[in-house]
């Protein structure tokens, strides 16, 4: 699908390249709007305007929603007020606030100037609500209908006031101070036995809801769980100020899994697209935490100087201890990694840490000993005897196996343990991933190794 839409963007910027407007244009209108905000990625600025003029009204709107913030600044900027006035009457107002959003101060206040008053005022309700909030992503365009309203009645009010909400399929029960009281689809009014019959007899009543302070990422996990297309926001006096979508909902979703991944890559999270980023932003993103992690690891070199004279005594241990390190760090990994999934889906909580604990450290005992089998034959059978290693003795590679037994059990441990404790803090717990289980591992491991070294070859 890839490959043939590169066939097709390539097709397209050529017929703009050789001027041909008409047959571009006819092309154009049979696209999705996403797909054709992805031609805007790769023109030069002087050309998006004219590409973007081509576009039929409605398509032109839909099509900006869906451009990079650049593309969108660009374009505000190139446009006349009737122009501007024109996309900004076809947008919903959630994407109108999250455009206002994106936009520096002085583009702000030109869109607000040219958006109708009732417009302006939703956008305002919007962005007064606090970041990362469902009141933040929701749009206040929805179909209310009342609850004494025949059936062939709200069908005749969804047909005129349809257009311009943002979702039609779920309609909402109200009264006159917007108090919830149910919801109807589409599919139950049209399959209602008859036109006469009151919403309040086919509504249902126990409708799943979210309040405006709610997590935009719990109200995500809701919408999937509960396989809503919308789910209605309420204010803290509970009355229904909005609505999420299940497209917004995936678009927190993407985020938020962005997010994650980088934070446990060691990287501050950016909302740009990694292209649109100069090299001096991706220097600040990752900057702070290398070097904090660089920091961190003067407890490895600590470890290793304070055993010292038992390394010179036995130079074959210093080979081992890359191998130990880095067994220790994927093995946290993979227990962070799992229990983070966990928690960002909702499967697992605080409570469940003693369960959790158990679960991992059971894993990591036959985890611990498979690898030491597996470590104890590699020694024997290729450091020593094919290698012909003979520092290499027998108490040295039991020194080796245990060790690496006892680092994986720590490890998973600490990989199952450590986000459960972030997440209860209020901390977000992808930071106590890779990057910091790691550091802790490697400190953990060089102790246990020299520890072991001790005990058994006497050091």
């Amino acid at each position: 699908m890839a490959e043939r839409f590169e066939i097709v963007e390539k097709a397209l910027l050529s017929l703009l390249d050789d001027k041909k407007y008409t047959t571009l244009r006819d092309i154009l209108v049979t696209m999705n709007p996403s797909d054709i905000a992805g031609l805007f990625d790769a023109l030069e600025e002087q050309r998006i305007p004219v590409l973007y003029r081509l576009l039929p009204k409605e398509l032109a709107a839909e099509t900006f929603v869906e451009m990079e913030p650049d593309a969108q600044e660009l374009l505000i900027k190139g446009f006349s007020d009737n122009e501007l006035k024109e996309v900004l009457d076809e947008l919903y107002v959630d994407d109108a606030a999250d455009l206002v959003e994106e936009m520096p101060a002085n583009v702000v206040k030109r869109i607000l100037k040219h958006a109708d008053p009732e417009m302006r005022k939703a956008i305002n309700q919007i962005l007064r609500y606090e970041d990362n909030s469902a009141g933040s992503i929701m749009t206040t365009e929805y179909v209310s209908l009342r609850p004494h309203m025949t059936v062939g009645e709200a069908i005749l009010r969804i047909r005129r006031q349809g257009v311009d909400k943002e979702t039609i399929y779920t309609c909402y029960v109200t009264d006159t101070s917007r108090k919830l009281l149910g919801m109807v689809t589409v599919k139950d009014l049209l399959l209602a036995d008859d036109d006469d019959t009151p919403i309040q007899d086919i509504m249902i009543t126990n409708v799943i809801f979210a309040s405006t302070s709610t997590d935009q990422e719990e109200v995500a996990r809701m919408l999937s769980k509960y396989n809503f297309l919308a789910m209605p926001v309420l204010d803290s006096e509970s009355r229904m100020v909005g609505i999420v979508t299940f497209d917004d909902a995936m678009d927190v979703m993407e985020e938020e899994a962005t997010e994650d991944i980088e934070m446990m890559a060691g990287m501050t999270p950016s909302e740009k697209p990694y292209l649109k980023n100069t090299p001096f932003e991706l220097f600040r993103n990752r900057f702070p935490w290398l070097s904090m992690m660089m920091v961190s690891a003067t407890f490895t070199g600590l470890i290793m100087t304070a055993f010292e004279d038992a390394l010179a005594q036995v130079i074959a241990l210093s080979a081992f201890i890359p191998m130990l390190m880095g067994t220790g760090g994927n093995s946290g990994s993979q227990s962070s990694v799992t229990v983070i999934r966990g928690l960002s889906l909702g499967e697992l909580k605080f409570r469940d840490i003693g369960e959790v604990l158990w679960k991992e450290l059971r894993t990591a005992v036959l985890c611990g000993l498979g690898l030491a089998v597996v470590c104890f034959a590699k020694i024997w059978l290729i450091d020593r005897m094919l290698f012909g290693n003979t520092e290499i003795t027998l108490m040295v590679d039991l020194v080796v196996c245990c060790a690496l037994c006892v680092t994986v059990i720590i490890a998973k441990a600490v990989g199952a343990v450590l986000p459960m404790v972030a997440k209860v803090l209020g901390a977000d717990p992808a930071v106590m991933a890779s990057p910091f289980i790691t550091t802790i591992v490697d400190a953990v491991s060089l102790l246990v190794y020299f520890l072991f070294a001790k005990l058994i070859l006497g050091l």
